[in-house]
């Protein structure tokens, strides 16, 4: 099912049109946790009334959702289901 998509398609990964490159998932990853962690220091800061608190939960979860999110984008380039 998906996990033996993701397998057979690992190997077919260069002659894919459709896939996206490893790179333009990080740019996107990258992109969008940007706009992420703006907003998870507002919200931290709006709640804990602190700074720096906000920036040190800020740091945290940039790399952490960077990392998942990048995972999780290479997994669904894998999926076959929604592709024409």
């Amino acid at each position: 099912m998906i996990i033996e998509q993701i397998v057979e398609n690992k190997a077919n990964y260069n002659v894919d049109k459709l896939s996206e490159k490893p790179v333009r998932s990080i740019v996107k990853s990258i992109s969008w946790r940007v706009v992420g962690t703006i907003d998870t220091i507002l919200i931290s800061w709006i709640i804990t009334g602190q700074v720096t608190t906000a920036f040190s939960i800020g740091a945290i979860e940039l790399v952490t959702k960077m990392l998942l999110y990048f995972f999780h984008e290479r997994l669904w380039n894998n999926i076959k289901w929604g592709k024409k």
